[in-house]
């Protein structure tokens, strides 16, 4: 029977004085651009990666390559590389490599080692179908196959400042192309921030080999009637009548957890800032607090009466407001 040989070093593109490593380099970049799962129905990659296969299956052990370097160029001449003692030589391909049983591997590979040459774990690995099936311990031929992720996706989703602040569950409806209507249940995180990304598993595009991608949710909060954001902080602004702001007042005061009484001590000036703490968004150590500003409004005086106790208080009063530093 005619057998062709076969050049494992130029079938991995490594010279022939090439180390272990630069072996299971070269093996690993091939086996990763022609592996079936990479490549399905395409029957010159699924002959390449079988090729490939063989050329490490033979190169990466010491004697089985010592073997195969003695053939060398007098494979020509048919079985005269086998010495004495060699007729029933036999390799075992056990460890991380695996193997392929019976047809696996070509008509020179069973020549060379003989059709027995596989151990015990390589016994139930063999080609299926188009593809490979039967892995050795989740490896194949001495390689991982990559399984494609399907595609992450983002979505939007606008909050209102409760929301954020309270979180718990959230059911949501997704449109846009692939997605139908497409509903979830998703659980917020209480004190989540405008512009934080809530990562749902498995929720993105569906892959045909693998498993789905990702679905990222970008929050965005509302505006507030009461509150504005400053990151994490909540702010109030508070409007104190001038002899509120003079005399100090008792006031109550919203926030996100429930209205709280707040003192306002004597003499408030404008911009006067007030801060109760862990008021705010986010959570432990980065939770935001709430900021209480003081805005003193001077009403009008609009009656004659008015007007005259204001001249009074301008008459009686030191305070010189330009000669104070600001």
């Amino acid at each position: 029977m005619s057998v062709e040989y076969k050049d494992y070093y130029k079938i991995l593109g490594v010279p022939r004085t090439a180390t272990q490593e630069e072996i299971s380099k070269a093996f690993r970049k091939l086996a990763r651009t022609h592996h079936p799962d990479l490549n399905q129905g395409d029957k010159k990659s699924e002959a390449r990666f079988k090729e490939i296969n063989e050329a490490n299956e033979v190169l990466k052990d010491p004697e089985k390559r010592k073997l195969y370097d003695h053939l060398g160029p007098d494979w020509q001449h048919g079985q005269k590389f086998q010495r004495p003692g060699q007729e029933n030589m036999r390799f075992s391909f056990g460890g991380s490599g695996g193997g392929f049983a019976g047809s696996g591997f070509s008509d020179f590979f069973e020549t060379l080692f003989g059709s027995g040459a596989f151990g015990a774990e390589g016994a139930g690995s063999r080609f299926s179908g188009g593809g490979f099936g039967g892995f050795d311990g989740g490896r194949f031929g001495g390689f991982s196959p990559q399984k494609q992720k399907g595609r992450n996706m983002e979505a939007g989703l606008a909050l209102s400042l409760e929301e954020a602040f309270v979180g718990g569950k959230k059911t949501i409806t997704l449109q846009g192309p692939g997605q139908g209507g497409r509903s979830l249940e998703v659980t917020l995180p209480a004190g989540v921030k405008h512009g934080a990304r809530i990562r749902l598993a498995g929720q993105g595009d569906a892959s045909p080999s693998g498993p789905a991608g990702d679905l990222f949710l970008k929050i965005s909060i509302l505006p507030h009637h009461l509150f504005t954001l400053d990151d994490a902080d909540v702010i109030y602004d508070l409007r104190l009548a001038p002899w509120e702001a003079a005399l100090g007042v008792k006031v109550r005061v919203p926030t996100l957890s429930g209205d709280v009484d707040l003192n306002i001590k004597p003499g408030a000036d404008s911009g006067k800032k007030l801060r109760l703490r862990g008021k705010g968004l986010g959570s432990g150590n980065q939770k935001g607090d709430q900021i209480i500003r003081v805005t003193v409004v001077v009403p009008e005086a609009t009656s004659p009466e008015e007007k005259e106790l204001w001249e009074r208080l301008r008459a009686i009063s030191p305070f010189h407001p330009r000669s104070v530093s600001p």
